[in-house]
């Protein structure tokens, strides 16, 4: 995918790129690609990938759910080089995100990142997802919460319903194999105050892989004792 198909293709879906929207994805994949030098962020680094597989990829949310055309808080829990927020808010620039990270790194090479990229109301916080979601700072604070592959959803749900208000939403990004994920997770959604409100699968273009997102309504508080000490959700999955 050259940035041409790229936007032509957002386009088609209704999203408009500016010149400058898209200057920062340039900026974003120049970025991305010189501190991969120096720290592992992605495996992926050819321009037409990046672009399909995390730029192009990462809106694809935006397809789906329209809250995020909306000035709501996103979270995004274990974001690594900054997808799916980063993308989406370059896209969708009235979104105010938090992206929470354990690795330090990350959190330096996304604080440079969105200093090149001119990103106003983005905050990153170094912390393990487990011991953020404990933080009354930030629990049950934000209209949404993302993912995207980074865990089975039974322990995602515990690391990300926590984060999420009453009347929010947890948006789970995955590839294939989701519904047995929801399957496996029915226990775990609903001990944590959620429920699945919208499940849309779809191709990526180009490459023809399945993904599916999955939007699960946060419609009662989650129990005090959850999100569990870091490693334990991993370690001992709600089932």
């Amino acid at each position: 995918m050259n940035t041409e198909l790229f936007k032509q293709m957002l386009q088609e879906k209704g999203l408009e790129l500016s010149d400058r929207q898209m200057e920062q994805f340039k900026i974003y994949f120049e970025t991305l690609v010189e501190w991969n030098e120096k720290m592992n962020l992605t495996a992926i680094t050819e321009e037409s990938e990046v672009y399909l597989k995390h730029f192009y990829d990462s809106i694809t949310a935006g397809f789906y759910v329209d809250s995020l055309k909306s000035p709501i808080h996103i979270c995004d829990v274990g974001a690594g080089a900054g997808f799916p927020s980063i993308p989406l808010k370059i896209a969708f620039p009235q979104l105010k995100v938090t992206i929470v990270d354990s690795l330090n790194k990350r959190i330096q090479f996304l604080e440079h990142l969105a200093k090149s990229l001119e990103l106003k109301e983005v905050q990153f916080i170094h912390d393990r997802a487990e011991t953020f979601g404990q933080n009354k700072e930030y629990r049950e604070s934000f209209d949404m919460v993302t993912a995207r592959a980074v865990a089975r959803l039974s322990v995602l749900s515990e690391l990300c319903m926590p984060l999420v208000k009453v009347g929010g939403s947890f948006v789970a990004m995955k590839a294939a194999s989701a519904q047995e994920e929801v399957e496996a997770g029915k226990k775990a959604i609903a001990l944590l105050g959620g429920k699945l409100a919208e499940s849309h699968s779809f191709t990526l273009p180009i490459e023809e892989s399945e993904r599916n997102i999955l939007v699960i309504a946060k419609e009662k508080q989650t129990p005090k004792k959850y999100p569990r000490k870091p490693g334990t959700p991993n370690k001992e999955p709600i089932e």
